[in-house]
């Protein structure tokens, strides 16, 4: 009988994977990750870790299978909330639930997993996996999208390798989210009406501008507008000599500065606010409301623009460097000079967009054919082929 650890987290699907693994004739652990208890930087009043393992151990109990708790705290925190400080204090916007399957659920947790003796470990993700059988015998996996389009999870698995995926299963990626929910009530499983946690990952509920404030100090600085015309001249451009010349020029971040706009505010830090944000500034008397369409955290800047559809806010290109480039299907990766027409999306839940990779020397440029709104260094991108993840790389 194969051994499946589950990573029970205390909400509906991770149960509902557990039950079906234990259907399907799998010998099930439930294992639960506690990743926080850092004192010196509060998450949250509340305490959502506890109501949520012990949730997983009645879930345990209910199923007749064995439960335990990791603490997984210290290298959540090196992993992922340290790296957090350093990315928010250059400017960047880092994606923690991407970073936090990559680092912890499927490595620290899955080599757990492992030393207990497991075949697989397996997650309530929203996502599918494929396996293709190879001439030589060997097997490459796929890392396909969840079968309710509005729950699709594989943006954030987008970072798994092909020896992660080798031992991992996803219980639910066929089933849509009513369907889990009537499997979890139909077995009295405690969590079938609970709320889907909205927190960083594992951590609970949490303000990002608080939680920051913990660690980097707030620093007054000036909001400035920048008119639109300001914004489009600073984009446009002629001619190139090369398509290359012309990705690089489409993928630059525009630099402005205090003489491109007029002050109409004060912030208490630019690293406390990311592209695209609208929320926080506090400034009023606009005809449209503003949104940050750049950040300079040397200078303390914050640049603004009117309305959601400044050209500010739109680039069509992107680059993610050799050092933050992941093929998902490393048998399908790029040489340089290469392209490759896919699917791509910047961000959880956009719908995706078509976009053609260019592999050049140190990187790889990702030019969508539509403009895009807030195009955030630090975050990922994810490129698909249908409804298969191929690849993805932090935005440059």
């Amino acid at each position: 009988m194969k051994k499946v650890v589950v990573g029970l987290s205390g909400g509906v699907d991770s149960s509902v994977a557990a039950y079906l693994l234990k259907e399907q004739g799998y010998d099930v652990i439930g294992l639960f990750m506690k990743n926080w208890h850092d004192d010196s930087v509060t998450i949250s009043t509340e305490c959502p870790w506890l109501e949520d393992s012990n949730d997983a151990l009645i879930v345990a109990e209910k199923l007749g299978i064995p439960f335990q708790t990791v603490d997984l705290s210290v290298e959540y925190k090196e992993r992922i909330v340290d790296y957090m400080f350093r990315e928010y204090e250059l400017g960047r916007t880092p994606n923690p639930d991407v970073l936090c399957n990559r680092e912890i659920k499927f490595d620290v947790f899955l080599k757990i997993a492992l030393q207990l003796g497991a075949d697989y470990v397996a997650t309530g993700h929203y996502c599918r996996k494929g396996i293709l059988k190879n001439q030589d015998g060997s097997e490459t996996y796929q890392l396909l999208s969840g079968a309710d389009g509005n729950k699709d999870q594989s943006y954030f698995l987008c970072q798994l390798s092909q020896d992660q995926l080798a031992k991992t299963l996803f219980p639910i990626g066929e089933l849509q989210k009513p369907e889990v929910r009537e499997i979890a009530a139909a077995n009295s499983l405690i969590t079938a009406d609970k709320k889907d946690s909205q927190g960083l990952c594992f951590i609970g509920k949490v303000r990002l501008p608080e939680f920051l404030q913990q660690k980097l100090k707030p620093k007054k600085g000036v909001i400035v507008e920048v008119p639109a015309e300001i914004a489009q001249l600073n984009r446009s451009r002629e001619t190139f000599e090369t398509k290359e010349a012309e990705l690089a020029f489409t993928s630059e971040k525009p630099i402005y500065n205090l003489t491109d706009g007029k002050i109409v505010g004060e912030h208490q830090g630019a690293h406390y606010f990311t592209k695209g944000q609208r929320k926080g500034l506090d400034v009023g008397g606009t005809k449209e409301p503003l949104f940050v369409i750049e950040t300079d955290v040397e200078e303390n800047i914050i640049y603004t623009g009117q309305g959601k559809n400044h050209p500010g806010l739109y680039r069509r290109t992107l680059f993610v460097t050799d050092a933050e480039l992941h093929w998902v299907r490393p048998d399908l990766a790029l040489a340089v000079d290469q392209t490759m027409e896919v699917m791509a999306r910047i961000r959880y839940r956009q719908a995706l967009e078509k976009a053609t990779l260019y592999k050049v020397d140190g990187g790889l440029y990702v030019d969508f054919e539509n403009k895009q709104s807030a195009i955030t260094e630090g975050q990922f991108v994810a490129w698909y082929v249908h409804d298969e993840l191929i690849g993805s790389g932090v935005i440059s």
